[in-house]
């Protein structure tokens, strides 16, 4: 592809992408590949204008990329070990507390009438 189609070719993402997120619309690859004429293949497999539309959705929060994706899931793993490490500390306290029922004490002199 040369250069000015190329070119015209961004330009169009862009102006679909600012006019869809000018409307609240979900900036998805379907969408500015209708608003584009642009196979919605070639906004994925074209890195220049997939960068574009995923520069548009991260704006909205919409984006879900791998790093974005390794950032969440690092972040939920970290939750879950601490919540898992409060759970192991209470139930060894429930274990020590059980351990002290259920051990038979002595009776002392008081209770014995010695």
């Amino acid at each position: 592809m040369n250069d000015t189609n190329s070119n015209a070719d961004v330009a169009r993402v862009r102006a679909a992408c600012e006019a869809l997120a000018a409307d609240r619309a979900d900036i998805t690859f379907a969408a500015v590949a209708a608003a584009t004429g642009i196979s919605r293949a070639t906004c994925y497999r074209r890195r220049e204008l997939r960068a574009i539309i995923d520069r548009y959705r991260s704006h909205q929060g919409e984006l879900l990329t791998l790093t974005g994706l390794a950032d969440r899931v690092d972040n939920l793993t970290q939750a879950l070990d601490a919540v898992a490490a409060k759970v192991r500390r209470q139930e060894e306290e429930i274990r020590a507390l059980k351990r002290r029922e259920t051990t038979p004490t002595r009776p002392t002199r008081s209770q014995t009438g010695d």
